[in-house]
């Protein structure tokens, strides 16, 4: 068997795992009702990669405090809010879990402090260690007091006891990670006390021990506490964090001093340590963007593997099964955790262990349906995966008729409807224009970073194959081609195409698809007029090959319009455009390009720059020409994905999901 070593048992505490891998902890927004339990989605969602053979789940954030941090009802389940509901939700929930062998644990958070997001919890004054600033608001976070810790630590004992009470087989605390409260306390820059929680090193871990010590007086030695940590902050200054690579003076906490703490965790009565590194001043690093390197956490789970005696967790786009198998072997860590990897498919460690890892959806570490969506939306979902933490909503719809579909564009929503209609038992049919699947994806992909948009697109090319559904490739379908032919009903999912203008000399104006396919080069010096995603992430591309790089945006700031959902990828990108060296202009208008001169209108000024090309990455307009001609004349017609409304890869394939799960 391929990977044998992800298939092993390992005990974290008394509790022993059936394979080496843990459904990382993600935020469960949405998943709680307004009593603290869980809800019917959340049941759902947590079941659902229990039965897709992941050996611990390990919940997203809940709370035990209901005194001191405050939140709005429904946000994140809280085990002590309404502790009869929690127990009964909770021990539906475990028991569907435990049917399919596998363990689960509650994480418990002890707060937010000066992290708090008021779009998902509530406007609530923030509270920290000390007087110091909040991480988004311009704000001074209150100090909390003693009493105020004490009830907090009692809350923890209140809570894993009901937890344990509810079936869970274990609890993981959080956090001494990402700089929630319990590692502002830990973390002399946000620790500015002078009592016996404040100065030395065991001072600011007394809170963090304390919790651990009273769950184990509650709950018992023999119940697992586990711990999220952190051994590294990445911090540069206030609200400011450290890039990968860059030379910078730690504000937070280093790494001589994270191990140490490690070792004094484990002595205090921590099970294991779930470990990465950052904080939310630079929580691109905690919530890793496609722009990280791959299994990023992997040499600081080593360091602290080697100085404790408990099992190190690994996550941090870990989805490489080579890696992971790897990292076991060579000593980096003991578990696998994967989060986003198992929003995209649920079924991941099943079809690793059948060895049809081919068939797995790629998580594209877009943030988009998780993050994002949970900032903007206050609900965790995919982007990738429609049905994520909506299981049962959206299940596939029997039939009662098989229809025969033309869908017209292979790009995401294309792809996604045919691959659902020929699940539920319609008879699709594929027609793309160009000569491979994937539409935007194939120029998206182009740069190191991007590889999962390629694999995405592979994915569903193999997903259409095993699934029978004919794709005819190179074929343009015009109004005559639907009209003579015998359809059921038709999808039009034509996309969209890069909106340009002319400078005067065209010749060596390009779009940013042009230069992603290869199909143009754009010499040694470019500028790229635009800088939203794909403007900044082809100007990134470009400037990692050596490229001498200008970006020109007519707004204030890069990103400052269409831009990822989620901040920490949009903030990462921002930082990295000029990083690697790549000229920003904002304010500024290009009005004319000329003999390798193009003349930008900046500030009431003309500025001159020299270029051998330039890359267009102004926008993109629909492609629904083919729709109009048809609406009229088709009685079951639909219009799917960019060119419907020009938007991301997670709106195209939510609607084609829609679409083609109810025709």
């Amino acid at each position: 068997m391929k990977y044998k070593n992800l298939f092993t048992p390992i005990k974290i505490g008394s509790v022993e795992i059936k394979n080496r891998f843990a459904m990382a902890p993600m935020g469960p927004l949405g998943l709680s009702d307004a009593q603290g339990g869980f809800n019917q989605r959340g049941i759902d969602y947590y079941t659902e990669r229990a039965k897709g053979g992941t050996g611990l789940i390990i919940t997203g954030v809940t709370f035990s405090d209901c005194e001191v941090e405050q939140q709005s009802m429904p946000n994140c389940p809280n085990s002590t809010f309404n502790p009869v509901h929690f127990i009964r939700t909770s021990k539906e929930m475990t028991e569907r879990v435990h049917a399919y062998g596998s363990k689960i644990f509650l994480m418990m958070s002890g707060g937010f402090g000066r992290v708090t997001i008021p779009t998902n919890l509530g406007e609530f004054p923030p509270v920290a260690p000390s007087p110091i600033p909040h991480r988004w608001l311009d704000k001074t976070c209150r100090p909390l007091t003693k009493e105020e810790i004490h009830s907090i630590v009692k809350s923890f004992g209140d809570g894993a006891y009901n937890a344990k009470r509810g079936g869970f087989d274990g609890v993981e605390i959080h956090a001494v990670h990402e700089g929630y409260l319990l590692d502002q306390f830990a973390i002399s820059m946000f620790n500015q006390r002078d009592d016996e929680y404040g100065g030395s090193l065991e001072n600011r871990l007394r809170f963090a021990r304390e919790v651990v010590e009273e769950i184990k007086r509650r709950c018992g030695d023999d119940f697992p506490v586990a711990l999220r940590f952190s051994v590294k902050s990445m911090i540069k200054d206030w609200r400011d964090g450290a890039l990968p690579g860059e030379v910078f003076e730690e504000k937070g906490r280093d790494i001589e001093e994270g191990l140490e703490a490690a070792r004094l965790l484990v002595e205090y009565g921590y099970d294991a340590l779930d470990t990465d590194v950052g904080t939310y001043d630079a929580w691109w690093w905690n919530h890793p963007p496609m722009y990280q390197e791959k299994g990023l956490y992997r040499p600081y789970c080593k360091m602290v593997k080697e100085v404790v005696d408990v099992p190190v967790l690994c996550a941090g786009r870990m989805d490489d099964p080579q890696m992971a198998a790897a990292s076991l072997e060579n000593g980096e860590c003991d578990v696998i955790s994967l989060g986003r990897p198992l929003l995209a498919d649920p079924d991941y460690v099943n079809k690793l262990r059948a060895g049809r890892f081919e068939e797995v959806r790629p998580c594209i570490s877009c943030h988009e349906g998780c993050m994002g969506r949970i900032q903007e939306y206050s609900m965790i979902n995919c982007a990738v995966n429609p049905q994520a933490a909506r299981e049962r909503v959206t299940a596939y719809e029997p039939i009662c008729k098989s229809k025969k579909v033309m869908v017209v564009g292979g790009g995401v929503a294309g792809c996604e409807a045919a691959r659902v209609l020929a699940i539920r038992g319609h008879r699709p049919e594929l027609f793309e224009k160009s000569e491979q699947l994937g539409g935007n994806l194939i120029p998206g992909g182009a740069p190191d970073f991007k590889e999962d948009d390629i694999a995405l697109a592979k994915w569903y090319e193999r997903q259409l194959s095993k699934l029978e559904v004919p794709v005819h490739y190179d074929r343009k379908v015009s109004r005559e081609d639907v009209l003579a032919a015998d359809y059921d009903a038709v999808i039009i999912a034509t996309g969209s195409s890069p909106k340009v203008f002319s400078l005067g000399d065209d010749s060596h104006v390009y779009t940013a698809a042009d230069v992603l396919k290869k199909e143009k080069d754009c010499g040694d010096t470019t500028v790229v007029i635009g800088g939203g995603l794909v403007g900044c992430e082809t100007a990134l591309w470009l400037s990692e090959q050596g490229k001498k790089v200008t970006v020109v945006e007519a707004l204030e700031k890069l990103l400052a319009v269409n831009g990822p959902l989620c901040h920490a990828n949009k903030d990462m990108l921002e930082r990295l455009v000029p990083y690697h060296g790549v000229e920003v202009i904002t304010s500024a208008k290009a009005t004319s390009f000329e003999k390798g001169i193009l003349t930008v209108e900046c500030a009431g000024e003309t500025k001159e720059i020299s270029a051998d090309s330039v890359i267009l990455s102004v926008g993109y307009k629909e492609e629904n020409t083919l729709y109009h001609e048809l609406e009229f004349d088709v009685p079951e017609i639909y219009l799917l994905g960019d060119a419907k409304k020009v938007s991301n890869i997670m709106y195209g394939i939510w609607d084609a999901f829609e679409v083609a799960n109810h025709i």
